[in-house]
């Protein structure tokens, strides 16, 4: 073989030859989200590894997302209805038989391997855990009206698969609904702004639409800087805007200890299919409220939570392939999300707003857009937003009382659409 013939087969089997537009298009997606989380510096710790996920994926002749058991599996269908129809032989269906029966899960690409923790929800309940080892419930104890506002802020859900539904009936692809009703309830969860939620909802509802509804959840969360003060401003006057709630009152260890065991044993008994979420959230907060574990609270909410994001981060993106994700449910599920997380920080404010009338103007409105789960986002932004408004105005402890509910609120939300569409 001449010098010339081995350059040429080396440039034929190289990822140049075999790059399409579409991964193209996907190259220069993640790009944009590199910009994002490294310039604009919104959820760095996510986007990042999310866009690196888009980028690995989409690098040609990789084969860093093969499922060695689907290809196998597909060889032997293949083999069967060949001698179903008559083209096949016995010994071609008895060697692909072998073949399947020597697959081994590690003869998958590294990604793929990785992508069964995302699969088997294994990583969105080990966020949980690290979220509870991290966050303070003592706003939301000290003031349960809060749980309104989270339970408010859970409207865009609703909305967003009752238009998913909507789209499904009225069009379709193939002569099959653009979305069956268990995928609009996977769509629908984008609207409680959960990365993980919404990922634990599409792994069991929807798992071919994971890539798109994970990507649009994360980008949406990161971008509650941008979406969430507009709608906050358009919904509220510059008196309620201004308004200066009183300090929270003190909150005593026995309560902080009692409440994420008995709110894990009513969840678990009303709705079983968000026990794992709510389960995990509250053993890690138990155990950061308890006091004698220390040492396995500050894994969960430190060494743990970094390890399971850059995992959880690098699946998502790997499984935003172009064949997959460049189509016309994509678009109408990115378009669907931003309708969802919309409506759900205006429910929040307009459910602030209720409680502002009933109490006389003692709450002010702008902690309701808190209600949705990015945490601590959310409630950075009503922080922000009133203090521009006021200087002297403090709203973030009072904001995370909606921002923690929100959370639980969204578990509760993906219990529900489990049990009805699971």
């Amino acid at each position: 073989m001449s010098f010339a013939e081995i350059v040429r087969d080396a440039a034929a089997s190289s990822g140049f030859a075999s790059l399409t537009l579409s991964q193209i298009v996907m190259l220069l997606l993640c790009f944009v989200l590199f910009y994002l989380a490294i310039v604009k510096k919104f959820e760095p710790l996510l986007l990042v590894p999310i866009a690196f996920g888009i980028l690995l994926a989409n690098l040609p002749n990789t084969g860093l997302m093969n499922d060695a058991t689907a290809a196998a599996a597909q060889q032997l269908t293949a083999a069967q209805e060949a001698l179903a129809g008559g083209t096949g032989t016995i010994e071609a269906v008895n060697e692909a038989t072998a073949a399947l029966a020597g697959v081994h899960w590690y003869d998958s690409g590294i990604l793929r391997i990785l992508y069964s923790g995302v699969k088997s929800s294994i990583f969105p309940c080990l966020i949980f855990l690290g979220i509870g080892a991290m966050t303070d419930f003592s706003p939301l104890l000290s003031n349960p009206v809060s749980l309104l506002l989270g339970a408010g802020a859970q409207l865009g859900i609703y909305v967003a698969f009752v238009a998913a539904n909507g789209l499904g009936s009225l069009f379709s692809v193939n002569g099959s609904p653009l979305f069956t009703a268990a995928q609009a309830a996977a769509i629908a969860i984008i609207g409680g702004a959960d990365g993980p939620t919404a990922i634990f909802v599409t792994s069991r509802l929807a798992p071919q639409l994971l890539g798109s509804i994970a990507v649009a959840a994360y980008s949406y969360m990161a971008l509650v800087p941008v979406i969430q003060p507009p709608i906050m401003k358009a919904l509220t006057t510059h008196e309620e805007r201004m308004i200066v709630m009183k300090q929270l009152r003190t909150v005593s260890k026995t309560e902080k200890i009692i409440f994420p065991i008995m709110c894990t044993i009513l969840i678990g008994l009303i709705l079983p299919d968000s026990a794992i979420l709510v389960g995990m959230l509250m053993l890690g907060n138990l155990m950061k409220e308890c006091g004698v574990v220390d040492r396995i609270q500050k894994t969960a909410g430190n060494e743990l939570m970094n390890i399971i994001t850059i995992f959880l981060g690098l699946s998502v993106g790997c499984t935003t392939s172009a064949n997959t994700f460049l189509n016309l449910q994509t678009l109408e599920i990115i378009a669907l999300g931003l309708i969802a997380f919309s409506f759900g920080t205006a429910g929040g404010v307009l459910f602030g707003k209720i409680m502002c009338v009933l109490t006389h103007g003692q709450v002010n409105p702008l902690i309701g857009s808190a209600g949705v789960s990015a945490v601590p986002m959310a409630a950075r932004v009503s922080q922000k937003v009133g203090q521009k408004e006021n200087p002297q105005n403090f709203l973030l402890m009072h904001a995370m009382g909606p921002n923690v509910a929100g959370v639980i609120g969204s578990a509760v939300a993906a219990g529900i659409l489990i049990n009805i569409f699971g």
